[in-house]
């Protein structure tokens, strides 16, 4: 055989060996579903800070009860109402004016617990730091006048959150539980609802 042709016969047998050492590919007709997509992270929405107010002009002495300790306190434009802010405990509302008296929430319910395990009207609306927005009956504010937080400004501080605003009335947060309420004289939620960023 000629040289020529033994060089063809080797490079087309080089060849086809190179051909079938490849990489193998096995079809099959079984089907395997794949995986499960994980599940997209629940959606938070951080409350706005669009519209915050300066919480310094709303520090106030406390209560001498309370060893005379910073709380944060303001009343609605209407004087209706009246919250406060204790730091890193909780944030109460009630009716304006430094009394006890029944809260005047339409829904809200007739008696609480009081401290001794009796029954007792009730005179606040209050979240604290991890717990669900209760009703409650407090003692009457020893804070006297604090002054008024205008419609759709945010007082954040201390690991709370307050607003006002026409449409839904007075709503606070706690800012670690997420939890929070909303209410007016005509009913409540146990929701935050947070000052739109358009809001004037």
């Amino acid at each position: 055989m000629p040289v020529i042709t033994r060089l063809c016969a080797v490079a087309a047998l080089l060849l086809s060996v190179a051909a079938c050492t490849g990489p193998t590919v096995v079809t099959t007709d079984d089907t395997v579903a794949p995986p499960p997509a994980a599940a997209p992270p629940p959606e938070t929405t951080r409350p706005s800070n669009a519209h915050l107010a300066n919480a310094f002009a709303y520090a106030l002495p406390g209560p001498e009860s309370a060893g005379g300790a910073t709380v944060y306190a303001f009343t609605t434009p209407s004087g209706r109402w009246q919250c406060q802010i204790t730091p890193r405990t909780q944030v109460s509302c009630g009716k304006a004016g430094g009394t006890a008296t029944a809260i005047g929430i339409t829904g809200a319910p007739d008696e609480v617990t009081d401290p001794d395990g009796g029954s007792t009207t009730p005179t606040a609306i209050l979240v604290d730091r991890t717990a669900d927005p209760q009703f409650a009956a407090l003692p009457a504010s020893e804070v006297a006048d604090p002054p008024v937080l205008p419609f759709n400004r945010i007082l954040a501080v201390a690991g709370f959150r307050c607003n006002v605003q026409e449409a839904s009335g007075v709503s606070c947060l706690s800012e670690l539980s997420g939890k929070g309420f909303t209410f007016s004289a005509d009913g409540f939620t146990t929701a935050y609802t947070d000052v739109p960023a358009d809001a004037p």
